[in-house]
C-alpha cells in the first residue's frame, strides 16, 4: 500500500492563515516584540552616545574657555609690567631733557653732571646705556663714561624721526644691533629743543631685549605655548620660547598678524608661521605703546588632559553601549524563541496532530466567523462534509498505524485541492473532514468536492474490504445562499445528512442539498450529475 505522507508546510500555512483571521497575527507577534527590544537597546545606546558626546563637547569648550581666560590674564600681567617700566624709562628721559636746559647743571664737572642728569637710572637692570646726541647725531653726554664715546647716530630712525617731527613724543624703536657692542638693543628716545623750539638733539635710552625674555619666562603658557611681543608694524621684539633670531624678525605677512591688525584685542585659532604648531591665540594692542602682546596656548596643552579623559570615558561608554546592544539582541533572541515556542503551542492547540489540518476547535471558530460574515454581507457560504468510506474495515484489515497514515494522506490531498487562502480544511473527528468555503455557491462547491473525490481516488491506497479496492471518500455538500441559514449548526446538519445519503447511495460519490426554510423539507440531489464532465475525466465509479 502506498504510504504518501502529507506536505505539512502547505497545511500549516493554511492553519496559520486561519489563525490570522481569528485575530492572532503570529508573524507580528514573533517580530514586533523582539525587534522593539533591539530597537530600544540601539536607541538607548545612541542616546547615551549622544549625551556623552554633548558632555564631551561641553567639557572641551570649558577647557578652551579656561585657556582663553588664562591667556587673557597672562597678557594683562605682561602688559601692565611693560607699561609700568616704560613709563619709568620715559620719566628718566624727560628728567634728562629738563636737566639739560638748566645752566647750573651743565656747568658742573662731567662726573657730577652725569650723576645729576642720569641719577641712578643708567644703572638699572637691562639698561644698555643713556646718551645725549647733539644736532648732528654725535654723542654729547654718555651715561657710562665721563668722556663720551665716539659715534654718530644721525642715520638711526630714533634720531631722524625727532629731527623731522617735533611732535614725535616718546619713540620706541624696533630692535637693532648696537654699534657700541653688547648685542641687540631697543631705543627709547625723546626730542631735545632749543628755547626757540628748534631741534637741539635727542636723548636716548638703550634697553636690552633680555628684559622681555625674563618677563616672559616667568609666565606659564604650557609646554608648547608661546608668548610674543610684536610691534604694530609686524616686527617682533621677543618671543618665548626664545630664539636669538626672533628680535627684529618681521611677521607682517603672516596670517596671525592680520588678526592682530584687525581689532584692539581678540581670540582666534591658527597655525604658527614660526614652528607650525596650531595654537589658540589671545592678543591685545597696547593703548599707549606701539606693542601687541600675544599669548598662545597649544591645542596639545589645552586639550591634552581632556583628550585622555575623553578616550578613557569614551572607551567605557562604548563598551557599555555595546554591551547594552548585545544584551538587547540576546533578550530579543530569547523572547523570539519563547514567542515562537508559544506560537507553536498555540498552533498545536488549534491543529490536528495527525493530519496537520485545523482541529475541531479552530473549525468551530472559523465556521462561526464565516457564517456571521455571510449573514452580515448576504453572501454565499458552503461546506463539504467528507467521510472516508469503510474506514473501520480498513483499520481492522491493515492496523491502526496504516489507518493513521491513510488519514494523513487523505488530509493532504484535501488540503492540496483548496485553492483560495480563505478556504479551510479541518478534521471533524475520526475519519471525517470538513471544509469551509466562504463566498462559494453550491455548484462551485460541487466542483471542488469532485476534485477532492478524484484526488483521493488517484491516491490508489489499497483497501481490500472496499467494493472499489482502494480508499475512497463520500462528500456531502451544504450551502447558504444570501445568508438565509439561521444557525451554523443547521448548515452542518445539512452537510451531515448529505454525506449520509452519499454513503447510502453506494459511497465514493457526492450529494448536495438545500433546505427550504418555509417548508422545512430537504431535497436530496446527487451532485455527481452536476459535475459529470469533471467526473468523466477520473476513474469510473463502481456501484454496489
Amino acid at each position: 500500500m502506498p504510504n504518501t505522507m502529507p506536505d505539512s508546510g502547505r497545511i500549516t500555512a493554511r492553519v496559520r492563515y486561519r489563525l490570522r483571521l481569528a485575530g492572532r497575527p503570529l508573524r507580528g507577534a514573533l517580530h514586533a516584540g523582539p525587534n522593539a527590544i533591539v530597537a530600544g537597546g540601539v536607541v538607548a545606546a545612541l542616546t547615551l552616545a549622544v549625551l556623552y558626546a554633548v558632555a564631551l563637547y561641553q567639557s572641551r569648550m570649558d577647557a578652551l574657555e579656561h585657556a582663553q581666560e588664562s591667556s587673557h590674564s597672562i597678557a594683562l600681567v605682561a602688559e601692565r609690567d611693560i607699561e609700568r617700566n616704560f613709563e619709568i624709562y620715559g620719566l628718566s628721559l624727560r628728567a634728562v631733557a629738563e636737566g639739560i636746559r638748566q645752566p647750573e647743571i651743565m656747568a658742573l664737572p662731567p662726573r657730577l653732571e652725569r650723576l645729576v642728569l642720569f641719577d641712578r637710572a643708567a644703572t638699572a637692570e637691562y639698561l644698555g646705556g643713556m646718551y645725549v646726541l647733539d644736532e648732528q647725531g654725535n654723542i654729547q653726554i654718555d651715561s657710562g663714561s665721563d668722556i663720551p664715546r665716539k659715534g654718530n647716530f644721525a642715520d638711526r630712525k630714533y634720531f631722524w624721526i625727532h629731527r623731522d617731527r617735533a611732535d614725535a613724543g616718546l619713540y620706541v624703536s624696533d630692535p637693532y644691533g648696537s654699534r657700541l657692542g653688547g648685542g641687540a638693543r631697543i631705543a627709547l628716545s625723546m626730542r631735545l629743543s632749543h628755547p626757540d623750539g628748534s631741534f637741539a638733539g635727542v636723548v636716548v635710552m638703550a634697553i636690552r631685549p633680555e628684559y622681555f625674555q625674563r618677563l616672559f619666562e616667568g609666565l606659564a603658557v604650557g609646554p608648547h605655548g608661546a608668548i610674543s611681543l610684536v610691534g604694530k608694524d609686524g616686527v617682533m621684539f621677543m618671543r618665548q620660547p626664545f630664539d636669538p633670531g626672533i628680535p627684529g624678525r618681521s611677521i607682517a605677512s603672516a596670517s596671525t598678524f592680520r588678526h592682530f591688525a584687525a581689532a584692539s584685542e581678540g581670540y582666534f585659532s591658527d597655525t604658527s608661521s614660526i614652528d607650525g604648531i596650531r595654537r589658540h591665540y589671545f592678543f591685545r594692542n597696547f593703548p599707549k605703546l606701539p606693542f601687541i602682546i600675544m599669548v598662545a596656548e597649544a591645542d596639545t596643552d589645552i586639550f591634552g588632559a581632556w583628550r585622555q579623559r575623553a578616550i578613557k570615558l569614551g572607551s567605557v561608554m562604548g563598551l557599555f553601549a555595546l554591551g547594552l546592544i548585545v544584551l538587547a539582541v540576546q533578550l530579543s533572541a530569547q523572547l523570539r524563541r519563547r514567542m515562537r515556542a508559544e506560537s507553536e503551542l498555540r498552533l498545536l492547540a488549534r491543529t490536528d496532530g495527525l493530519t496537520g489540518l485545523a482541529n475541531r476547535r479552530l473549525l468551530d471558530e472559523t465556521l462561526e466567523q464565516e457564517w456571521r460574515r455571510a449573514r452580515r454581507t448576504h453572501r454565499a457560504l458552503a461546506i463539504l462534509f467528507i467521510d472516508v468510506d469503510r474506514f473501520k474495515a480498513f483499520n481492522d484489515c491493515y492496523g491502526h498505524q496504516a489507518g493513521d497514515d491513510a488519514l494523513a494522506t487523505v488530509a493532504h490531498s484535501i488540503a492540496m485541492c483548496l485553492r483560495r487562502p480563505a478556504d479551510t480544511a479541518a478534521r471533524y473527528g475520526g475519519e471525517e473532514f470538513l471544509t469551509v468555503l466562504p463566498e462559494t455557491s453550491e455548484s462551485d462547491a460541487a466542483l471542488l468536492a469532485e476534485r477532492i473525490r478524484t484526488a483521493v481516488w488517484d491516491l490508489a491506497i489499497e483497501h481490500a474490504p472496499s467494493t472499489f479496492g482502494r480508499v475512497t471518500v463520500s462528500v456531502g455538500i451544504a450551502s447558504s445562499e444570501g445568508g438565509e441559514i439561521e444557525h451554523v449548526d443547521q448548515l452542518i446538519r445539512m452537510a451531515d445528512e448529505a454525506v449520509y445519503e452519499a454513503k447510502a447511495s453506494g459511497r465514493n460519490c457526492i450529494v448536495g442539498g438545500q433546505r427550504d426554510i418555509r417548508h422545512d423539507a430537504r431535497v436530496a440531489v446527487p451532485a455527481a450529475a452536476a459535475v459529470a464532465a469533471s467526473a468523466s475525466a477520473s476513474a469510473p465509479m463502481e456501484q454496489p
